[in-house]
């Protein structure tokens, strides 16, 4: 079976951050990543080329592909910022309702900038998004 084309690296997150183009994105990165760390108590870790993570899991389908994930995490692209691991834990649906403007992808969050969002609301789907990923959803 293939292995996962995203898989943690060595690069220094903070290598990563300094070297966002846009300087409301790095800003708005490191604003995340502040606020990850600080819920999760766990470090920042690339993953890939683009994406800062928080904790892992290890997840196994039934066709048998199995591999492991970061748990939460964020990509800050040129558009908006990505957010991963915070829509499908249980209460979710009820808080982003009042997070503020933000778009959703098949598991991704998309939120243009930090200042227009509720930040207490982002820490409390990324604590849920977090535990759920962790000790829910998915388990080695």
């Amino acid at each position: 079976m293939a292995e996962n084309k995203t898989q943690p690296t060595d690069r220094p997150v903070s290598e990563f951050l300094d070297a966002v183009d846009h300087p409301v994105r790095r800003a708005d990165g490191w604003a995340l990543h502040d606020l990850m760390h600080d819920v999760t108590g766990q470090p920042a870790v690339m993953w890939g080329p683009s994406m800062v993570g928080f904790g892992r899991y290890h997840y196994r389908y039934a066709s048998g592909r199995e591999g492991d994930a970061l748990a939460v995490g964020f990509s800050p692209r040129k558009t908006n910022l990505a957010l991963y691991g915070l829509t499908i834990a249980p209460g979710a649906e009820e808080l982003l309702a009042t997070l503020g403007p933000h778009k959703r992808g098949a598991a991704c969050l998309y939120v243009t900038k930090l200042s227009a969002v509720d930040t207490d609301v982002l820490s409390e789907l990324v604590r849920i998004g977090y535990h759920h990923m962790t000790t829910v959803e998915h388990t080695a």
